[in-house]
């Protein structure tokens, strides 16, 4: 059976949902590599790579909300003090 074009093809925002996700990947695996460099300069070139791939993963993120395609939902003032309030109780256990 062959399969037409649009089954086998990414949309426009897809290919970018696709994008934004490979960066915020990229982003993880950097910062992982960062923390665990052993010496100066390995850790310079992963922090390079590291706001590099940032960088992307923004433009990326533009383009989609420009677009329509991306937009994140404002956090709810409840949600926002009960996360500063965990990292307030944490910030004090480590004092």
């Amino acid at each position: 059976m062959k399969n037409a074009k649009s089954d086998t093809s990414l949309n426009e925002k897809d290919a970018i949902l696709d994008m934004l996700e490979s960066e915020k990947q990229l982003m993880s695996f950097y910062t992982t590599a960062l923390f665990e460099g052993s010496t100066k300069s390995v850790r310079k070139e992963f922090s390079s790579h590291l706001n590099s791939v940032a960088e992307n993963q923004y433009s990326l993120y533009t383009q989609m909300s420009s677009r329509g395609y991306y937009t994140p939902a404002p956090a709810q003032k409840q949600m926002i003090d009960t996360t500063n309030e965990t990292f307030k109780k944490q910030q004090k256990q480590l004092s």
